[in-house]
């Protein structure tokens, strides 16, 4: 005889609760145990004034850069800084006048502008690391270096206040440009693209002395030179493509102390109107911040696929099947992970409602990885302005 158990009684979880059940595990560790890398308040710390302030060099690495200058140059030749500086534009066979550009805006006054042409390359040196190299050899012997992409326009204060957190003992103090978000493909992707960075390289571990996590924000970066040339200057990193995180645990593994931090005085001005143009963004160097490794690669199309695009899936699909566990656990995960995109929303002064969209930017992103991974395999590698690396 076949006996009927009551629906009551039937204790069998389904495979959507099952995975609803994990996602719903790693958003509470990563919430509770990730550095808190979702807020927002690693800020510049408010710092004394130095007694003397140190002589700085600030090195502006270009390459065809004419029609961003206008932008960004004037702000750092503006700078309010008490102490010895100048500014170091190297042109890295730029062929669209760029040194020109410089030239005419120097003209109109602030700090001192150098104009320098390395020329190209030599084997196994990137662009951008062979033309910070020769800024660094054109400074001398100055205290400091600031090294500033540039598309970056600076307020008038952020170089004294990079100097004064530096003289607290820090070593290297790095802080992440404000990014344009005027597009609307900019208003999806840019404050995701911060956001998984922190995620990536939660600040407050980056920012612990002792601590193996290291980074920093390309775009700004000042560096103590003494600390650099301990840890085996620009030529130690010489081939990176991920130059800013290589500079970094340079940095920190020398014993040196490192700082990074949001910005609040220090903006990106290159537009990404299109989402071609941030899809290449990405793509560039996703392949090589995975060390053109398939595994790493598999595992973190895995990875972004369970934290970020399993919780609406299984909530939908709970819901539609009628799996009440599934669809609950589902938008539970779904509810932490979007309760951590609030704060980098309201830091780029984004509507919070957006928040439960993060998952579909990190499906573009995922394609992204996917795509550079794609680049690599056929031979495209990394590109930047003509150049072109290879794994």
């Amino acid at each position: 005889m076949t006996f009927l158990r009551p629906a009551c009684c039937d204790h069998r979880v389904s495979g959507g609760a099952a995975l609803g059940a994990v996602a719903v595990a790693v958003w509470l560790w990563l919430l509770a145990c990730h550095g808190r890398f979702w807020r927002t308040d690693q800020r510049l710390p408010p710092s004394r004034e130095p007694g003397e302030w140190p002589s700085v060099a600030v090195v502006v690495p270009a390459r065809d850069e004419a029609e961003v200058l206008p932008a960004s140059l004037p702000s750092l030749l503006a700078q309010r800084y008490a102490g010895r500086a100048r500014v170091i534009l190297v042109d890295d066979n730029s062929g669209d006048g760029t040194a020109e550009v410089a030239a005419r805006l120097a003209a109109a006054g602030g700090l001192p502008l150098v104009t320098t042409r390395p020329g190209e390359p030599p084997a196994g040196w990137s662009g951008k690391l062979w033309a910070l190299a020769h800024g660094v050899d054109e400074a001398g012997d100055v205290d400091y270096l600031l090294f500033t992409d540039a598309d970056i326009a600076h307020g008038p204060d952020s170089l004294a206040g990079l100097v004064a957190a530096a003289s607290e003992g820090r070593d290297l103090v790095s802080l992440m440009a404000v990014l344009r978000t005027e597009t609307a493909w900019e208003r999806l992707v840019v404050p995701a693209f911060v956001y998984f960075f922190a995620m990536l390289y939660p600040f407050r571990w980056v920012n612990r002395a002792g601590a193996r996590t290291a980074a920093a924000a390309g775009g700004c970066v000042l560096v103590r030179r003494e600390a650099l040339a301990a840890a085996g200057g620009i030529a130690a990193i010489r081939g990176a493509l991920i130059d800013d995180v290589a500079l970094a645990r340079l940095v920190k593994r020398a014993g040196g102390r490192t700082w990074l931090g949001l910005a609040d005085d220090v903006r990106s001005v290159r537009p990404y109107p299109r989402l071609a143009d941030l899809w290449r963004m990405v793509a560039r160097s996703a392949y090589t911040q995975l060390r053109y490794s398939p595994v790493l690669l598999a595992g973190t199309v895995l990875g972004l696929a369970l934290v970020f695009l399993a919780p609406p899936a299984v909530t939908v699909a709970g819901a539609l099947a009628g799996d009440l566990t599934a669809a609950l656990l589902g938008a539970l995960a779904w509810l932490g992970m979007a309760a951590s995109y609030v704060p980098m929303l309201r830091y780029y002064g984004r509507p919070v409602l957006l928040a439960p969209l993060l998952p579909v930017t990190a499906l573009l992103y995922t394609l992204m990885t996917l795509d550079s991974a794609r680049r690599h395999r056929f031979g495209r590698g990394a590109s930047w302005k003509g150049r072109e690396y290879r794994a």
